[in-house]
This record gives C-alpha cells, sequence and structure tokens, in this order.
C-alpha cells in the first residue's frame, strides 16, 4: 500500500513550493536554485515537494445556524 501525502498524492508541481525555491521580493516570483528567477506556477524536472512550503487555502467562517434564528 502506497504512503498517503498530507496533501494528498496528486500535487500540480510548482515552483512556489519547491525545495530549491525561494520567494523573491517581487511578490509571484521565485528564486530558484537550479533555473534562477522563475514565475511561481513554474515548475521544471528538478521539482521537489516541500510540505513545509506549502501554505494552506484559508477556511470560510460559516455563521452558526442556530445564531439566525434567535
Amino acid at each position: 500500500m502506497a504512503k498517503k501525502s498530507f496533501f494528498g498524492n496528486k500535487i500540480t508541481p510548482s515552483c512556489s513550493y519547491c525545495k530549491f525555491g525561494n520567494k523573491s521580493k517581487e511578490g509571484n516570483k521565485v528564486l530558484c536554485e537550479k533555473q534562477g528567477l522563475v514565475d511561481a506556477d513554474f515548475a521544471c524536472k528538478k521539482w521537489d515537494y516541500d510540505p513545509i512550503k506549502r501554505v494552506p487555502k484559508k477556511q470560510l467562517n460559516i455563521p452558526n445556524q442556530e445564531d439566525d434564528i434567535i
């Protein structure tokens, strides 16, 4: 049985969460050790997933149904 990754097994490669990439001051650019300055959604063949760099999506605030009734 294959080991399941924390964010799932189907992770789309992106330099924004690669172990070789670091965010640049420009915002949506990544300074890659292998390719240089690239877009955050770029991915090369050296891409290696780093779960620490992954930023989780914020959860929506759903109001409590009971508060609306009262």
